[in-house]
């Protein structure tokens, strides 16, 4: 049986769609995010250092893991602070001292409600 049409989540878009933003709101919201180059995840600095720092010390899932569900970290994740804000305030980015290991739903599910552009953005 086919699932019931919703209204885009979007502020003040009235499209229906399957689930999610419509086609419209996600192109404009991906536009306002920017591309990985653009948010500065280029280069062997962030691959190596940041991510593997990260990875290796947090193994498991930090979210997960205040559950008690010990599950693996594929994804470093910038925070408290995103990677923008830390170039905004001098900091380095690549110092693993800034992110936490995150399974990739995990990540996916925090980027989407904190990050502008992502899916949960009000209005956006």
């Amino acid at each position: 049986m086919p699932r019931a049409k919703r209204v885009c989540p979007t502020k003040g878009c009235t499209s229906l769609t399957d689930g999610g933003r419509c086609a419209d709101c996600a192109r404009t919201a991906d536009k306002a995010r920017g591309t990985a180059s653009q948010r500065g995840y280029r280069g062997r600095g962030h691959t190596r250092r940041f991510r593997l720092g990260v990875l290796n010390r947090d193994r498991l899932c930090v979210l997960h893991l205040q559950q008690g569900l010990p599950v693996p970290a594929t994804v470093a994740d910038h925070w408290p602070r995103s990677r923008r804000e830390l170039l905004e305030l001098g900091l380095d980015p690549n110092d693993p001292a800034h992110g936490r290991g995150l399974c990739a739903a995990c990540h996916n599910r925090e980027t989407a409600a904190h990050q502008p552009g992502g899916w949960n953005t009000p209005g956006g």
